[in-house]
């Protein structure tokens, strides 16, 4: 223990020294007493002992300070790469932007903007009147205005149209969406009041229409994004939904949740609605998420009746919900995308679904070679069918066939291939199956290919040193 040099002794060393630059004294002398206290506990529990003097602690306390100084400089908030082949990725992020959307957010982050100012008028002016038409022509909507996500939308629109009131909606569409929020939950804290009816697999229309009453607000249409029920099942349609509302002279309201601006059946992803057919059924008002199908940043679009929208626009709890300008400058950028034909070849999450198997296929035989080279032969890559899925509890049913490389070291466990992946300096996330490790192109784009290969080869070098432990 006497042979452990103090705090202020390696404080003075050229390396503590030169990684204060970096971090500061403190949080330097912070690390070192984590990393010579970790010391400590090793040579308390060895079992065997020897003679301590001739260890180069000073040395050893170095490398590990480095290391634990290298990991504290990292953000929290890294890029990683998804090798996974779920494109909606509620874990890492969702979804990617697309390029022309990351240079409009780096545009006004960057610099001032006109996010509340009125450049015809030379004034004063609303944030909400970005994207506003251009949302609204995409949607077939009289009017539309952005909220921070779909469950702050799905809020507004209760609490604006329902407060104090009931809101009808079937047992059967009471999800509950990503990190435990549910509908009545929801619900219940905008001020409506929930009026089930029908059964968990079966609603017809007429039990809406007897649960009508004065006290009757809104009827409510939940999309089951993350969920089917399947087999003896009923459900009326948006139609009968909208005709119903109408008649009895409330609004209709239908949380879309991924929202989808055009159809995506041509990929392979049926049964997800499309935002205008809605609306052109004739429900009242929508909600669908920015970051989820659509493909751009986290946002919660509400759009539909002027009347409804502008009701939304001034409720008091818009202000608490709404966005930023880098959400707005990435929104605009992707739905004008949308609205130039160029989403299949722009928006990655398009892009990705489009994919087919044959492309990832010739993509997954190629690399699959480089792999063997980069790793000198050390780390064996074989090809399998697979299936990609959609992810971000959007489209459960749907399986995009795909063409997976499936590695595996001579020396190297799956797991061990899998955590050195994840710990390389652009994490490769991977999933892991029988044994081996597999990684599906399909949400790889093709400028990343050399950095995972680059990963790949350092795990066929010799391990380095390991400072894990000091040997007493």
């Amino acid at each position: 223990m006497r042979s452990l040099p103090s705090i202020e002794r390696m404080l003075a060393r050229p390396a503590a020294a030169r990684l204060s630059q970096d971090l500061s004294r403190s949080r330097v002398r912070d690390l070192l007493r984590q990393v010579i206290e970790e010391m400590r506990e090793e040579i308390i529990n060895q079992s065997e002992a020897q003679d301590l003097w001739a260890l180069d602690f000073a040395g050893e306390i170095e490398r590990r300070l480095e290391t634990r100084a290298s990991q504290a400089i990292q953000p929290s908030l890294r890029r990683v790469i998804n090798a996974t082949g779920v494109i909606i990725h509620t874990n890492l992020g969702r979804a990617p932007l697309a390029r022309q959307a990351v240079e409009a957010l780096m545009g006004v982050a960057e610099h001032y903007s006109n996010l509340e100012y009125d450049l015809s008028e030379g004034q004063r002016g609303a944030r909400e009147s970005h994207c506003r038409q251009l949302l609204a022509r995409l949607a077939g909507s009289e009017d539309a205005i952005v909220a921070n996500n779909n469950a702050a939308a799905v809020m507004l629109v209760l609490n604006t149209l329902a407060e104090g009131g009931e809101v009808i909606v079937s047992r059967g569409e009471l999800i509950e969406i990503g990190g435990s929020f549910r509908i009545p939950d929801v619900m219940e804290k905008s001020g409506a009041r929930l009026r089930e009816v029908g059964t968990t697999n079966r609603t017809r229309i007429n039990d809406y229409e007897r649960a009508i009453n004065e006290s009757t607000r809104l009827i409510l249409r939940v999309h089951p994004s993350n969920y089917r029920i399947i087999g003896f099942t009923e459900r009326p349609g948006v139609k009968e939904i909208a005709e119903l509302a109408t008649r009895a002279g409330i609004p209709s309201f239908e949380d879309l949740g991924s929202g989808c601006l055009i159809d995506l059946a041509p990929y392979g992803v049926k049964d997800e609605p499309v935002v205008a057919d809605s609306l052109s059924a004739g429900i009242s008002v929508v909600s669908f998420s920015g970051d989820k199908m659509l493909g751009g940043p986290q946002a919660g679009v509400i759009a539909g009746s002027r009347a409804i929208v502008n009701r939304v626009r001034n409720n008091p709890l818009m202000r608490a919900l709404r966005v930023d300008k880098m959400t707005y400058a990435a929104l605009e950028t992707t739905l004008s995308l949308y609205e130039r034909g160029l989403a299949e070849s722009e928006i990655p999450v398009i892009r990705a679904m489009a994919r087919t198997r044959e492309l990832i296929g010739e993509r997954a035989s190629h690399f699959s070679e480089l792999v063997e080279q980069a790793a000198c032969g050390r780390i064996k890559a074989a090809l399998e069918d697979g299936e990609s899925v959609i992810g971000g509890g959007s489209a459960p049913e749907v399986k995009l066939p795909t063409v997976l490389v499936a590695i595996e070291g001579s020396e190297l466990s799956a797991s061990s291939i899998e955590e050195r992946l994840r710990g390389y300096r652009v994490p490769i996330i991977t999933r892991t199956e029988h044994g081996r490790v597999m990684i599906d192109l399909r949400t790889v784009e093709p400028d990343e290919e050399p950095i995972m290969l680059e990963a790949i080869a350092a795990l066929a070098q010799p391990a380095p040193n390991s400072a894990a432990s000091v040997k007493v």
